[in-house]
């Protein structure tokens, strides 16, 4: 079992910067490959990013290419999402999710493939 932790979100004005942060607990989570995931009012669930977990691997949905950078730390047992130049439509709950597999980029996206996910953490983008 795997207990995951969101934390970060917040209003940001477009343009701006958020770090959210994913505390990961239970056994064997510094294992787990971590993904990124948001989901606007009325929008499905749609992947940002993932990392697996020794942090050699990373992939990033288009709307985040260049924006946004995942990271890894096993020490702490967290993984982070840097989002640079935020715009409105990045406006959703942000969710963390972990996977016992090693993804490949073609994998990373399909959400049934994590089996833990956290509460979620709100990016509000507004002027």
């Amino acid at each position: 079992q795997v207990q995951l932790v969101e934390s970060g979100g917040g209003l940001v004005q477009p343009g701006g910067s958020l770090r959210l942060s994913c505390a990961a607990s239970g056994h064997n989570a510094n294992f787990y490959g971590k993904g990124w995931f948001r989901q606007a009012p009325g929008k499905e669930r749609e992947w940002v990013a993932t990392i697996n977990w020794t942090g050699s691997s990373s992939y990033y949905a288009e709307s985040a290419k260049g924006r946004f950078t995942i990271s890894i730390d096993n020490a702490q047992n967290t993984v982070a999402l840097l989002m640079n130049n935020l715009k409105s439509e990045d406006s959703a709950v942000y969710f963390c999710a972990a996977t016992p597999r090693e993804l490949t980029a073609e994998e990373a996206a399909s959400a049934t493939l994590y089996d833990y996910w956290g509460q979620g953490t709100q990016v509000t983008v507004s002027s």
